[in-house]
């Protein structure tokens, strides 16, 4: 959403909010949520600075005409379908992914 509010401040089209939003779901597509002791600022401060970028690089490309092939409507349902099918400790449960490194449980002592 950032990214069609970003296409929207640059005085571009709905159509072209559309394709940039479209865009960036695309892109961070599959991205497991596994926060580090059970809190979400980590990873998940890092990854939404770097959404920061890839929503400004995808307004970006929608203004200057690149339109998206694949339409929002159908990121949004292939988004869900994407998530449904992650298995459970990779759904923000920080039963999986980085929280189950070495380093993450030794800093947060949650880890068995």
């Amino acid at each position: 959403m950032a990214a069609s509010a970003a296409v929207e401040l640059m005085g571009g089209t709905p159509r072209e909010c559309t394709y940039a939003a479209s865009t960036v779901l695309m892109n961070m597509l599959g991205l497991v949520c596994d926060p580090v002791g059970g809190l979400v600022e980590y990873p998940c401060q890092n990854r939404n600075a770097a959404g920061v970028a890839n929503a400004i690089i995808a307004a970006e490309m929608a203004l200057a005409g690149i339109p998206q092939l694949i339409p929002l409507d159908e990121m949004i349902q292939t988004m869900f379908t994407v998530g449904k099918k992650l298995p459970a400790e990779l759904r923000e449960t920080a039963m999986g992914g980085c929280a189950t490194t070495p380093s993450a449980c030794e800093a947060c002592h949650m880890c068995g």
